[in-house]
């Protein structure tokens, strides 16, 4: 059986070591990973030579190798380029979240994978949560009867400490950016609109020491047709002592009923000699969508969520930024 040749487009974000791992232990894949663009070796070839990937010094030797498809995992700033280049070659593209930090970018992104033909997903692994599955079957057979509103929470520390998600042009922003895309997403799918109107308020006042490059807290406000309201608690609020990264709850009220689903919540608590420990023990939400991704390669069909659920969840952090800017004015989506 021909293996399927896939690259992994630099260890920038911390999920790329994740999909680099399960990538390589899947039988029916052949894979490279390169990060030109890394700050030291540790990030490049030295995590390649920790997870057993074959590396390679550049993008255009990755490119060169002939892969089916690539996993770009650059920081944001650095996903159009990638995207184009590979899309434009015919290989399909998983591409991390968010897909830009502009939303033209974000656009012209999904113009040019549709107009090449090529299977481009965007990386939302939430959407495979078993608990989020049952959630959305609920809503969709209309056991809660209409829905009333929506309410997600995605907090965690701040990703990397001080890192490129500080740094607004390599980010396109901080947690409004980082947290709220996760939830806008888990929204998209359960309702099946986007939002009419949006408001944010956002602040600085965590992590003192990144001298307010980017917003490192804020809450966010959707309206839906229908009447449908939508809140996002997005934070980088948890203390780098905290013995997981965070976590990320989503509500759902209708006039029958009200779910909560907490997707991160299964664990093994304790304490060892370093301090706490929390170690998931719920599916691997990140594999499943992997496969997801390489089913949909093989057979030729489109992924979920693909890119363009990526482009409507980054109007929604488009819009949420302007109305951060505006005081919490509302504003409509692009």
């Amino acid at each position: 059986m021909t293996k399927l040749r896939v690259a992994v487009l630099s260890f920038a974000h911390g999920h790329a070591l994740s999909y680099a791992r399960i990538l390589q232990r899947d039988p029916s894949v052949d894979l490279i990973a390169t990060d030109p663009d890394g700050s030291g070796p540790d990030r490049g070839r030295g995590a390649a030579d920790e997870l057993g990937v074959a590396y390679v010094d550049s993008y255009d030797d990755a490119f060169a190798w002939g892969p089916d498809a690539v996993v770009v995992t650059t920081e944001n700033s650095g996903h159009l380029a990638l995207v184009e280049r590979a899309v434009q070659a015919g290989i399909h593209v998983l591409c991390e979240k968010p897909l830009a930090t502009r939303l033209e970018d974000g656009t012209r992104m999904v113009a040019a994978a549709a107009d090449a033909g090529v299977r481009f997903m965007t990386a939302y692994p939430v959407r495979f949560a078993a608990a989020f599955a049952e959630l959305r079957r609920r809503v969709a057979d209309g056991e809660l009867g209409r829905v009333l509103a929506v309410h997600g929470a995605n907090n965690g520390k701040m990703p990397g400490g001080d890192s490129w998600f500080t740094d607004p042009e390599l980010a396109g922003g901080g947690s409004l950016v980082d947290h709220v895309v996760h939830c806008a997403d888990l929204f998209d799918a359960l309702l099946g609109v986007e939002p009419t109107t949006v408001r944010a308020v956002a602040n600085d006042i965590l992590h003192p020491e990144i001298d307010g490059r980017v917003e490192t807290g804020g809450i966010v406000t959707l309206q839906y047709p229908g009447g449908v309201i939508g809140t996002i608690d997005c934070s980088w609020s948890w203390p780098d002592a905290s013995p997981t990264w965070g976590g990320l709850q989503l509500e759902v009220i209708g006039t029958r009923g009200s779910v909560r689903v907490d997707p991160f919540a299964q664990h093994l608590g304790g304490f060892e000699a370093t301090g706490p420990l929390w170690i998931g023990t719920g599916d691997d939400l990140d594999e499943a969508m992997i496969a997801e991704f390489l089913d949909a390669v093989a057979s030729g069909r489109t992924p979920q969520p693909d890119g363009g659920a990526g482009l409507r969840t980054l109007r929604i952090v488009d819009a949420a930024q302007r109305s951060a800017r505006a005081g919490g004015a509302p504003v409509a989506p692009a």
